[in-house]
């Protein structure tokens, strides 16, 4: 198995001391997408703020734990049949800091609105970008992109199933129906399906290339749901544990920024979040520090909504007993050792995790003020994608109208552009288009 291999055929100097692994983490760390991770919010633009994460921050934390994870599991899985297939810490790292490479400006929200875009044109979902950024967009070399190994790609390859298998003609995108005035996306039927754009059919191929085609057909799997997209069955060794460490980052981490910034109130936690869900983490606790207080859940609490300092404690903790509680599963079905093994949260946890996550989105991101951002922002990708689209060779980039005509006038050159954007550069842009008094012919384009 060539798992190491890259698709251009590059072999490092024999000089070298880095592994392959190094090489990939340092591409990735070194690379534009990554930089413009900072400009890009975690939940929504707050506006100017030291604390609240961006994309970049929370990839880093994303980074952090998965290490920390692989490590737990080295220990607490001594001997396992797994264990000899576990990456080490510059891989899970690497993979760690690409899971949100894709993400367009404003986030979610301005998924949507580029699947919307895309309707008819292959679509577009973050993840899928992910991997289109990696394999082809990044400028380590003329054609695959980063030209990161294939064990690294297959790690960022989260949803291994085409758009075009995935996605259910029911929920394909449209205008909000009833409005006469506006046009409005209807935003719950351009949701995209998790996948990869087809686009990219061919390193998803060879990612794959030396996998049994047994294995490569289960790995495929969708499951089909009526009225909704297909979803994928399964993820790798490696992505198993970056999903897992991503949600860990977003349940606990996302919760710490909204407390800081009194978005949940006390209340809201109490009301969303039963006393029974910190069961296993109570556990946990006293077998740590054994004694303690009876009202434990109310002492958690305290701390959750106490000095910056005890939040602190409180989200640290939070986070080891995540760590400490992710296991290995074994799908016997598969002979790939990469596949044939995941990590998982257990139950316990997972129902903790969840209820955190739930709290944050119902909470936070659900709530008008937020909505009112994220419609907005929405908006102004919709109409900066149209008027680029509209005139390419007047309004796109020199060098991105290039390459637009050199793919034949491809229109995803048009959405690679608009995905790559950070929120501010967005905005800008928007500005410089529809905004009257905005604009100079000294802007960066």
């Amino acid at each position: 198995m060539t798992w190491e291999a890259r698709r251009s055929g590059w072999e490092k100097h024999v000089s070298d001391a880095r592994s392959n692994a190094d090489i990939d983490y340092g591409r990735i760390v070194h690379s534009a997408s990554f930089r413009r991770l900072q400009g890009k919010t975690q939940i929504l633009n707050l506006g100017d703020s030291d604390f609240y994460r961006t994309r970049l921050t929370h990839s880093l934390e994303v980074a952090q734990i998965a290490g920390s994870i692989t490590r737990q599991l080295r220990k607490d899985y001594e001997g396992h049949s797994a264990i000899p297939h576990l990456p080490d810490l510059a891989l899970i790292q690497a993979i760690g800091s690409t899971h949100d490479l894709g993400h367009p400006p404003f986030g979610h929200g301005g998924e949507v609105a580029l699947n919307y875009c895309m309707s008819g044109a292959g679509g577009f979902e973050g993840n899928g970008q992910t991997l289109r950024i990696l394999a082809s967009l990044e400028k380590y070399s003329d054609q695959h992109g980063a030209d990161l190994t294939r064990r690294t790609l297959l790690g960022t390859l989260k949803y291994p199933v085409s758009f075009s298998e995935a996605h259910n003609d029911s929920m394909k995108p449209r205008l909000a129906a009833g409005l006469s005035v506006l046009n409005l996306i209807d935003r719950t039927r351009s949701k995209p399906p998790k996948c990869y754009m087809d686009s990219e059919q061919a390193v998803v191929d060879w990612i794959l290339e030396d996998v049994s085609s047994l294995d490569r057909d289960k790995f495929r799997a969708v499951k089909q749901t009526t009225g909704k997209h297909g979803a994928a069955l399964h993820k790798s060794l490696d992505c198993s544990i970056m999903d897992v460490s991503d949600d860990i980052a977003f349940g606990v981490h996302d919760l710490e920024d909204a407390l800081a910034l009194t978005l949940i109130s006390r209340e809201d936690f109490e009301s969303r979040v039963e006393p029974s869900t910190f069961d296993g983490y109570f556990d946990w606790m006293s077998r740590r520090k054994p004694g303690l207080h009876n009202d434990v859940y109310g002492d958690f609490v305290t701390m959750l909504f106490g000095p910056a300092t005890a939040r602190k404690h409180a989200v640290s903790r939070l986070v080891g007993y995540m760590v400490e509680n992710c296991e290995i599963e074994t799908l016997p079905d598969f002979e790939e050792p990469l596949l044939r093994y995941r990590v998982t949260i257990r139950k316990d946890a997972r129902a903790l995790i969840d209820a955190l996550k739930s709290l944050v989105y119902k909470v936070v991101i659900r709530s008008p003020s937020v909505q009112h951002l994220e419609f907005k922002g929405q908006q102004m990708v919709v109409a900066v994608f149209e008027a680029l689209r509209s005139e390419p060779e007047a309004f796109l980039p020199t060098t991105t109208y290039a390459l637009y005509r050199s793919s034949g006038e491809n229109v995803r050159v048009i959405c690679d552009h608009v995905a790559g954007m950070t929120d501010t550069f967005l905005l800008r842009t928007y500005e410089r288009l529809f905004s009257p008094r905005m604009g100079s012919v000294f802007d960066n384009l």
